[in-house]
């Protein structure tokens, strides 16, 4: 279909529009498969890569408190 024609008829040019903006939609838009990722998220782990415990979070947090 060529573009001179499409915009002959107003009705045609918005069926043309609308399947744009669909397209643009279905490409962009995210997917339906697309997991949970804080519930899939891996355990934090330190610099060493060891768990982080929630003790060592406390630490932490009682130190920032303190600066």
């Amino acid at each position: 279909m060529r573009t001179s024609s499409v915009f002959k008829n107003r009705w045609m040019a918005l069926i043309w529009a609308a399947g744009i903006l669909w397209f643009a939609y279905d490409f962009a838009a995210p997917s339906g498969d697309a997991t949970n990722n804080v519930a899939n998220a891996d355990q934090p782990t330190d610099v060493t890569g060891a768990p982080i415990k929630p003790e060592d979070e406390k630490k932490f947090a009682d130190i920032v408190k303190g600066l």
